[in-house]
């Protein structure tokens, strides 16, 4: 299955990146086409139509529910685990990793909230293994109360020395619980 799943992600990323150039190249001819019109067909067309530029990778918008999960991973942490994932999304400035999930079976997911548990994120590309940090007034930076169906709960990773970029494959275990193969966004 995982090998399965690597090629998806491969084709995946391989069509992203392929959209991605077509729009690269599609956005410099129309502006070398726009160079070599007269001054005065020039100056009409780019007031009539003006090209976009595309946006670079790191700042297009990306959905922070897709967490690399096909919809058989998906359905195994749902029927399993009690829980839909997220996404694990880069924040603070890349020095923190988010984990989110929402809980559909309360009694499933109970392990995910469990204060006795220590969640680890362990990353593929650099074999860092992150954890949660505490805050000396604050406590741990993860939600540990009683779970509620419905509800989204998140944990932040520490990622101080950088290690988890966006677009690593990581994993996250709290307890008996793990989530493998997610994509950072």
């Amino acid at each position: 299955m995982g090998h399965r799943l690597t090629n998806a992600k491969e084709r995946f990323l391989s069509a992203g990146l392929l959209a991605g150039c077509i729009l690269l190249v599609s956005g410099t001819i129309a502006r070398s086409i726009q160079v070599q019109a007269a001054p005065e067909k020039r100056e009409s067309a780019a007031a009539q139509a003006p090209v976009p530029s595309p946006k670079p990778a790191s700042l297009r918008a990306r959905p922070f529910a897709s967490a690399g999960l096909n919809p058989k991973a998906k359905r195994f942490y749902q029927l399993t685990w009690g829980v839909e994932i997220v996404g694990v999304k880069l924040v603070s400035s890349g020095l923190m990793v988010r984990f989110s999930y929402r809980v559909l079976d309360a009694e499933k997911g109970k392990v995910l909230n469990d204060k006795k548990a220590t969640p680890l994120l362990f990353d593929h590309n650099s074999g860092a293994q992150l954890v949660v940090p505490t805050m000396e007034k604050v406590g741990q930076l993860r939600q540990s109360s009683s779970p509620e169906i419905g509800r989204e709960y998140w944990m932040v990773f520490s990622n101080k020395g950088g290690f988890v970029k966006a677009g690593s494959r990581v994993d996250v275990v709290i307890g008996n619980f793990r989530a493998q193969e997610l994509i950072v966004q």
